[in-house]
């Protein structure tokens, strides 16, 4: 089976560089919807098995759209576990002011995740969200089993990071070398064995979008 991970569009916060976490949140930006309906087309021809999706609006909101684009009946199906990363005292922090106020967090959470203190800030560890992503990951595994299965999951960039770096068994210092994830990307993720063990099929696939990526799409 497989899951076609998918980062929410574009919102306002994204485009004003600041820190969103899982409480903070902003509405998609309109070009998003265009996004979201181009995704939709990339995917037309797959079908798919169950919808699930982070239950913050941004994400929701670009499940239904993509919902609507693929024309299916699925019911969209909210996971607690695909919410984004809590970024505790950074949310709602511009990236200038998070580098100012916790340099050190700012730092580890992109580039050394296996020194990142979130609880020191009031939210969440690395290994916290790899552990609830990976046991959704499982969990799905085991209850879409089949071969042709394919199950779409919409969640967050800095949350997909550490989920999928986490069911690719990836060493935590290393949980993120494969880079960011933009917005409203496709990244697909195998496994042959309920979930035993994943493959990566697809990272971060972006060119449905038909545009020239801005520094801000992946932020």
């Amino acid at each position: 089976m497989q899951i076609y991970f998918v980062r929410h569009g574009k919102t306002e916060w994204n485009l004003e560089q600041r820190f969103q976490g899982a409480h903070g949140d902003s509405p998609l930006l309109p070009q998003s919807w265009a996004d979201i309906t181009k995704l939709g087309g990339y995917l037309a021809r797959t079908e798919f098995t169950a919808i699930y999706t982070s239950p913050l609006r941004r994400a929701f909101d670009t499940a239904q759209g993509l919902k609507v684009s693929l024309g299916t009946q699925l019911p969209i199906i909210a996971a607690a576990s695909l919410r984004e990363f809590d970024l505790g005292r950074m949310e709602g922090l511009t990236f200038d002011e998070a580098c100012v106020e916790y340099p050190q967090q700012v730092h580890d959470l992109w580039q050394a995740p296996d020194e990142y203190d979130g609880q020191a800030i009031g939210g969440e560890d690395y290994s916290e969200v790899i552990a609830r992503g990976c046991k959704f990951g499982r969990a799905v595994a085991q209850r879409y089993p089949g071969s042709e299965d394919k199950v779409l999951a919409v969640s967050h960039g800095a949350a997909l990071s550490a989920i999928m770096g986490g069911l690719l068994a990836y060493p935590l210092k290393d949980i993120r070398c494969n880079g960011g994830l933009s917005n409203t990307s496709l990244t697909i993720l195998e496994t042959n064995d309920q979930g035993a063990s994943f493959r990566l099929v697809i990272w971060n696939e972006t060119s449905f979008l038909d545009r020239k990526m801005e520094g801000t799409d992946s932020l």
